[in-house]
């Protein structure tokens, strides 16, 4: 895979910009900048998840790639139908696009309230994208964690169910919001999430965009 190239770097948040320079010196290959989503902007599925992890999106560049989480959910991304292979470093995702709430590394791996705030007006643009103003078709939007999902509720201005995986509300008639639990490694690992789990909020995903029917749902 080619080595991304480092777009302009957001200094919004003093401590994720603090930590980049730190990572740009101990880790001279790794993107260590914001890291932009990767997809097509019109693609009808948006997968958010939580931040780039140190030795995944944060050395490759891009969302999900190189790294336990990125290997776990790219395998079922194949499955669905979403991705040509199930490598991350190989695959060309199909009809979805893949972004994170915080576009930089948080130390610890938890970005702060304030950070999410800062991160959240490129997060809406993301999703003004996929939702043009009269969309012909179904949208999704995946959140995977409870962070993203809240993120993912505040962006759109709107009051989302309490977060639990497959938890799922529909915005108006043609976009939907499905949960997940993130596919990190300690989820997996305590089997809070399996593959099968993920599977089924793919595969719910891929019946909304194929025009399945979800009745409004008010918090």
């Amino acid at each position: 895979m080619p080595k991304p190239s480092k777009h302009l770097a957001c200094e919004r948040c003093p401590r994720l910009v603090a930590l980049r320079h730190v990572i740009a010196e101990s880790h001279p290959t790794y993107h260590a900048a914001p890291v932009a989503a990767w997809g097509a902007r019109r693609a009808r599925l948006l997968i958010v998840g939580l931040a780039p992890g140190m030795h995944g999106a944060n050395k490759t560049g891009r969302p999900f790639t190189g790294d336990a989480s990125g290997r776990f959910l790219f395998e079922a991304l194949h499955r669905a139908g979403f991705a040509s292979t199930p490598t991350a470093e190989s695959a060309a995702l199909i009809g979805c696009r893949i972004t994170n709430a915080v576009k930089c590394l948080p130390p610890n791996n938890k970005p702060i309230a304030s950070e999410l705030k800062a991160c959240r007006s490129f997060l809406a643009n993301e999703m003004m994208a996929l939702t043009p103003a009269s969309p012909r078709r179904p949208r999704c939007i995946l959140a995977l964690g409870r962070v993203a999902y809240e993120s993912v509720g505040k962006a759109l201005d709107i009051r989302l169910p309490v977060f639990g995986h497959a938890a799922e509300y529909a915005v108006n008639e043609n976009l939907h919001v499905i949960a997940s639990y993130h596919p990190s490694r300690q989820n997996v690992n305590t089997r809070r999430l399996n593959a099968a789990m993920l599977d089924a909020v793919l595969g719910r995903a891929r019946d909304l965009l194929d025009g399945g029917k979800l009745a409004l749902r008010r918090a």
